[in-house]
């Protein structure tokens, strides 16, 4: 008995996904654990695993399609079957559903198909067939008050009319002398919102509003760092970066500060004992948030080889949701692109997340000395529901020890 084949849900916050591509084409006889399509969720382009053995008897939505959960994509059942009665009441139960929840006039709905289609209105000639100027006697009032060649505006009414708008808009041509040209058009692009950045937004909107946001930030000494990186990168087969040892000291603080890897749960707030810490990748459509397991236990050539990995796999949209779940700490690095300074919002369930700026040169009086330092800024947002003042300074203090004295990671 022929089936409809439906979306399902692929991550634990996909409320629809758009199909990418199909791997299965109509005819094709599939089994339980074949490949039907390439879909796009909120986080990644993931497989869509058939569950059903039978013949694919139509596949009914396009390649590009947004579907939501729960929505039919194809029909399943044995070859040569007849599905159109199961085809004709799936559409009348959509039709149903669709005049329930009609509450909009038509007059209205028309109005509003009109406003969110683009514009394909060229420019007309604004002179009816008789020679004589279509423009609104408003218009033409107003052309002369302004001093207006009204032959050169462009009318945007019916047919070409020019309107009071018009006139108001106009911007007339520019003489430089022996030279004369025109102002640009104003304009627009458009694209569609991936599944990926409706999510991005929605998780950080909640975030900002949510949860009450305060900030630290100190300047921290890297002259050490660097010397010993270069030394590890020098007499290593693993090549780390700055942001590895970052990873490191922010999980060895946090075994330290216990409070700052928590989350606020409503009425009670969990501390984790495990620690777990997400590093952003910028992708495309946005940030994802890969998650270092375990960081605190990890060396830094393990730490540096598995960011390697999650950035390879975000660019290639390859990430899983085991990839980016479980974080209890998080750490945005802008600092390759010259952000000095920068606020962070925090990445739910965190308590906090740690903003990292560039390394720059500059100047210190150290025994009444101008010496020479390599400084770097960091910034701690902090849920104030769960972590404190306090807590955060001194989850800092003991982040900056291990950043300027790289050694005590070692202990």
């Amino acid at each position: 008995m022929a089936k409809l084949i439906a979306l399902n849900k692929m991550t634990d916050t996909m409320k629809e996904g758009v199909l990418v591509k199909w791997s299965k084409k109509k005819g094709d006889t599939v089994k339980p654990g074949d490949i039907l399509a390439e879909v796009e969720t909120d986080k990644a382009t993931m497989d869509l695993e058939n569950f059903e053995s039978g013949t694919l008897l139509e596949l009914l939505v396009p390649e590009g399609t947004t579907v939501p959960i729960g929505g039919a994509i194809a029909v399943l059942g044995n070859k040569g079957e007849d599905f159109s009665a199961l085809l004709a009441s799936t559409k009348s139960n959509s039709n149903s559903s669709d005049n329930k929840n009609e509450s909009k006039p038509a007059e209205e709905k028309k109005a509003a198909t009109t406003l969110v289609q683009p514009s394909t209105q060229s420019h007309q000639d604004t002179s009816s067939h008789d020679g004589r100027l279509k423009a609104s006697p408003l218009a033409k009032k107003m052309a002369s008050d302004k001093g207006i060649d009204i032959n050169a505006v462009i009318g945007s009414g019916e047919g070409g009319r020019i309107i009071k708008k018009d006139i108001e808009n106009y911007t007339p041509a520019i003489n430089t002398g022996n030279a004369s040209f025109a102002l640009g058009k104003e304009g627009y692009t458009e694209v569609t919102v991936s599944q990926m950045r409706k999510t991005i937004a929605a998780r950080l909107a909640e975030s900002k509003f949510s949860a009450p946001h305060f900030y630290l930030t100190m300047e921290i000494e890297m002259d050490n760092v660097l010397t010993a990186r270069e030394r590890i990168n020098a007499n290593g087969d693993v090549k780390i970066s700055v942001n590895d040892i970052i990873v490191k000291a922010v999980a060895m603080a946090l075994r330290k500060h216990p409070q700052v890897n928590s989350s606020w749960l409503g009425d009670k707030i969990r501390t984790y004992q495990h620690i777990h810490v997400g590093v952003a990748v910028a992708v495309d459509e946005g940030l994802l948030v890969p998650v270092v397991r375990f960081a605190d236990q990890k060396p830094l050539s393990a730490i540096s080889a598995e960011v390697k990995e999650f950035g390879k796999k975000a660019k290639e949209k390859k990430l899983q949701p085991q990839d980016w779940a479980g974080n209890t700490f998080t750490v945005s690095n802008l600092g390759m692109f010259g952000i000095e300074e920068f606020t962070a919002i925090i990445n739910p369930p965190d308590a906090c997340i740690l903003a990292v700026g560039s390394v720059k040169d500059t100047v210190a009086i150290v025994e009444g000395k101008i010496i020479a330092k390599k400084v770097m800024k960091v910034t701690l947002s902090c849920d104030h529901r769960v972590v404190d003042g306090v807590v955060g300074s001194k989850f800092l203090q003991t982040f900056k020890g291990y950043m300027e004295d790289p050694i005590k990671m070692l202990v």
